[in-house]
């Protein structure tokens, strides 16, 4: 008899270039949760108007779900096997569609290496003509159309995400650490 149910598959596996890291997720435990739902106004970047909005609120980290809405600008890459074998995947160069329409995404809020605010975004969206796709957005680079762009965050208070290497993936990775003081 066989354990294997018919059609399903076995999940692929990944193994990273680097040395193989014992703790494989990395954690820490909020204090409190703070949850936020906020419309992203028409004209500025995805980026700029979700750090203004939580950091009037004081929050400088947080896990985002992004819903609907409408993209007048939308950059985004692909993500694709890495030719020299250094790392398992790296990213296309990006791709811009004008006018699209959001359809749900998921985003972390943290900090690079230097502590300023980053957003790491994956989401699917709409295209002018109907076909629909999805990737990495480049935040900053993305801008809100006609009809707002609805962020449900939660507040990832007393640490930080920052991005720091990580020896195993050998790529920059949002990672948890003590938080430190915001100016």
């Amino acid at each position: 008899m066989s354990d294997r149910s018919p059609g399903l598959h076995r999940p692929r596996t990944i193994v990273h270039p680097g040395p193989y890291g014992a703790v494989r997720i990395e954690h820490m435990r909020a204090e409190r949760g703070r949850h936020f739902r906020l419309a992203l106004p028409q004209g500025r970047s995805l980026h700029a108007a979700i750090v203004e909005a939580l950091a009037s609120v004081d929050v400088h980290n947080a896990s985002m779900t992004l819903l609907d809405g409408d993209l007048e600008t939308l950059s985004f890459c692909l993500a694709k096997p890495d030719g020299t074998g250094r790392v398992v995947a790296t990213y296309t160069a990006p791709i811009v569609i004008r006018s699209a329409r959001f359809i749900f995404g998921n985003a972390t809020l943290g900090k690079s290496a230097a502590g300023a605010p980053v957003i790491h975004c994956h989401a699917a969206f709409r295209t002018a003509e109907g076909d629909v796709r999805g990737g990495h957005v480049l935040t900053d680079q993305t801008v809100v159309g006609l009809s707002p762009i609805t962020v449900v965050a939660t507040a990832l208070d007393g640490f930080d995400l920052r991005i720091s290497y990580d020896e195993e993936t050998r790529m920059p990775l949002l990672r948890p650490q003590l938080e430190t003081p915001h100016v």
